[in-house]
């Protein structure tokens, strides 16, 4: 594929700083919830220092909770140690021009260690890294895709937050999936977020309407999958400062409402050979004509999701989406063009690829591609084969394993997965082990709105 356009080099940046059409750089990193954290640089120091040395952050920006609060009992970074710096490191292959935000570009950065320079493992940018060399090391490269979905109100997000996050006003007034002339109501946000991305350099395919009153589609065109979770991360932050801008507001939430559909993440991956996909093939699965490797890492990630669900669906809410006939997988199964399946394979030949169905909009790129990385390498090293196809509607799947059921569920699984410990590390593992404890625990604390009209006067 060709250089999509928006994207720079330090020469062609240089240029755009001295005609004044680029003034900021913004050095970003993914913290552990997938959000962006960094620094605004004037653009000749950026050019004279920053491109060259990096950058420093404190270390606590890997332990920090949804408030930003740095949460006690991480091993990584603590009050004992003093909560010291990393070193951002400016991934210059990222840089592009920020077309959303007024003479801004954005680089996406690594975090090594500020003493000896060494890869900070538990960085989520860090961790898909390390899942592609261990693709290299079969002579693979892994290509991948998000299709996110989101829901867009009236109210800006100042408002929303006043109001507590209640009674919002949804922009749309039925169900919209596909419907052009609903689709209409929202080009001012998405056809905004289509343009500032295309020409930032990330290619978009499509919006479109999905299910849910005011819920919309953007895709994105495939790439490597370090390029893709890159993408994914900034798409988010562009279409919530485009939503700011224009006194509305989104959110990628997996399940804003009971009555709601759910916000997913489809995650499209593939391997290939240089330029050939490693998972087509003559052997015959099912209704799918593939290779060896195609089987086998499909068998590997489906056997090995339970234990690395925390990974696709990171959150309290994540769980309230998986739902029998609501567009979100409950079952571990897979099926060739069937939405009911967690996994959907889709394509033929060159275009042969997994559709992985169960991770919400909330999900962390970063974190849900090295784990579908991890597992789906596994299978490929021991040679795991799937399960059989299913057909028909695999909601009533009754004897398929269920996806877990709440995140409690999830933990419980990741502490026990000797696939995680080895793949990923135990000081990876106990880092997400805390982290994701700590959002248990702060639901468990938590009075719910439900909680106060279920039994505030009934009991």
């Amino acid at each position: 594929m060709n250089e999509p356009t928006g994207m720079l080099d330090l020469e062609s940046l240089r240029s755009l700083v001295s005609t004044g059409a680029i003034s900021t750089v913004i050095t970003a990193f993914p913290d552990l919830y997938g959000r962006l954290m960094g620094k605004r640089f004037d653009a000749n120091f950026f050019l004279e220092s920053v491109a060259q040395e990096g950058t420093h952050g404190c270390d606590y920006l890997l332990t920090v909770d949804m408030e930003m609060e740095p949460v006690a009992g991480y091993s990584f970074a603590n009050w004992e140690q003093g909560y010291g710096d990393f070193h951002l490191v400016p991934d210059v292959t990222t840089l592009r021009h920020a077309r959303w935000l007024d003479e801004t570009a954005i680089v996406i950065c690594d975090l090594q260690n500020d003493k000896d320079h060494k890869e900070v493992d538990v960085a989520p940018r860090s961790m898909l890294r390390k899942q592609i060399r261990k693709a290299a090391e079969h002579g693979l490269i892994a290509k991948a895709g998000s299709e996110l979905e989101y829901y867009i109100f009236r109210d800006s997000y100042q408002k929303a937050n006043r109001k507590q996050f209640q009674q919002l006003r949804a922009n749309g007034q039925y169900l919209e999936d596909y419907h052009l002339l609903q689709g209409t109501r929202s080009e001012p946000l998405n056809a905004a977020a289509r343009r500032a991305l295309q020409e930032s350099g990330i290619p978009v395919e499509c919006t479109k309407g999905e299910w849910g009153l005011g819920q919309h589609e953007l895709n994105l065109r495939y790439t490597d999958v370090l390029g893709m979770a890159d993408r994914h991360t900034l798409y988010k932050q562009c279409l919530k400062e485009i939503a700011d801008s224009l006194n509305t507001s989104v959110t990628f939430m997996a399940k804003y409402a009971a009555e709601q559909a759910g916000s997913s993440c489809h995650i499209h991956l593939s391997l290939w050979r240089q330029e050939t996909n490693a998972f087509a093939g003559n052997q015959t699965l099912g209704e799918v004509s593939c290779s060896d490797l195609f089987r086998w890492f499909l068998g590997g990630w489906i056997r090995h999701a339970r234990e690395l669900m925390v990974f696709f669906a990171p959150t309290i809410n994540s769980y309230k989406r998986f739902q029998s006939g609501s567009w979100a997988p409950t079952r571990l199964a897979w099926s060739y063009d069937n939405r009911t399946a967690g996994f959907r394979v889709v394509g033929r030949g060159q275009s042969l690829r997994v559709e992985c169905r169960i991770p919400g909009a909330d999900c962390n790129p970063y974190l849900a591609y090295a784990a579908a990385m991890a597992a789906g390498l596994r299978g490929i090293e021991n040679q795991i084969e799937p399960p059989d196809c299913l057909s028909g509607n695999v909601y009533n799947a009754e004897n398929v394993p269920h996806v877990p059921k709440t995140l409690n569920e999830a933990i419980d699984a990741l502490e026990n997965s000797t696939l995680a410990r080895e793949t990923l590390g135990d000081e990876v593992v106990e880092h997400y082990l805390h982290f994701y404890r700590t959002e248990q625990a702060a639901f468990d604390q938590a009075v719910t709105d439900w909680e106060r009209i279920r039994y505030f006067e009934r009991i």
